[in-house]
């Protein structure tokens, strides 16, 4: 089969004939209909995460199963031992001992992929494997970074909710917040391309950075750099929740008084399979909208390098063949 591999850390990507995939027991080999390339991928490229080498990259996929028919992946595969307490409350995404596709096995750059458990295939059921696959992880960090802030927003008199970062998932973030939720969304990103299409997607406002104005009741930070969680700190409501996805690596002074009164800031990771079919079972309802790029898998190489430099206002989808 044909697949991107990264056989070291920082080196380039390769388009390479591997052997065939194995289904492990209890599992199965999907064929690989669409896979999104996210952010994080580069950091697993570049080594910022500790990654099995040489490792096919991808987590978003979007697959085909011989009996299920198309299907979205859940790529975080838990160590499902007896005593995992991450494992045992359904919360493998922060199983400490996870071996996530893309990361720790081989994942989608691929033409087909193997699967631990067949429970881990969530249905499409219509759904376009091409616009599904990024909800793998895109839709489903941004899915679950909104389920934390729903608490607080639904008990607001007046919601206001701010996403910092109109990328893949501050889309996805943005959509959710209004599907979800009465809360008035306000986009802050520094590219105006990239907030002229928050405003296609449904935010109610947009600012660049610096510009921003008033407190949320949550704030979404899809960056995670230092400027950004700034931004959040200081507008944030007193009692409001700042959620930070982004992996930046930002940080900033916390303690009494150096935040908003009561204001609570979490991190948030992936989603569960419990929240992948809920999310699943939402988009049928209610379309969401992401510019996607189709792209092959010898394309990869410069799509990574585009994505890096910030080139790109949706996702790229890689959309395999056997051959070139």
């Amino acid at each position: 089969m044909r697949a991107v591999v990264l056989n070291a850390a920082g080196a380039p990507l390769q388009v390479q004939d591997l052997p065939e995939p194995t289904a492990p027991h209890g599992g199965c080999v999907i064929d690989v209909l669409a896979c999104g390339i996210c952010h994080s991928d580069l950091h697993a490229a570049a080594g910022d995460y500790p990654t099995a080498l040489p490792i096919v990259l991808g987590h978003e996929v979007a697959g085909h199963h011989p009996t299920l028919g198309p299907v979205l992946v859940y790529a975080c595969w838990g160590c499902r031992q007896p005593d995992c307490w991450a494992c045992g409350s359904a919360q493998e995404m922060i199983c400490p001992n996870a071996t996530e596709a893309g990361l720790l096995r081989d994942g989608g750059y691929a033409t087909r992929m193997a699967v631990p458990d067949e429970a881990y295939l969530v249905p499409l059921d219509g759904l376009d494997p091409v616009q599904a696959a990024p909800l793998a992880c895109g839709g489903l960090t941004a899915y679950r970074a909104v389920d934390h802030a729903l608490g607080v927003l639904q008990g607001a008199r007046q919601p206001r909710a701010l996403v910092i970062g109109a990328g893949g998932l501050g889309q996805f973030g943005l959509q959710w917040l209004k599907i979800r939720s009465r809360a008035e969304v306000t986009v802050v990103d520094a590219s105006a391309e990239k907030r002229a299409l928050a405003l296609q997607l449904g935010a109610d406002a947009v600012a660049a950075p610096g510009e921003v104005e008033g407190t949320f009741t949550a704030v979404v930070d899809f960056v995670g750099a230092e400027a950004t969680l700034i931004t959040a700190r200081d507008h944030v409501a007193r009692q409001g929740l700042v959620v930070v996805v982004g992996l930046y690596g930002g940080r900033i002074p916390f303690g009494f008084g150096a935040v908003p009164h009561e204001a609570r800031f979490m991190t948030s990771v992936w989603g569960s399979l419990a929240q992948m079919h809920e999310m699943v079972a939402l988009a049928r309802s209610h379309p969401l909208h992401s510019p996607v790029e189709v792209i092959d898998l010898a394309d990869v190489p410069a799509a990574h390098a585009r994505l890096h430099r910030g080139e790109v206002s949706g996702r790229f989808v890689i959309v395999p063949r056997e051959q070139a």
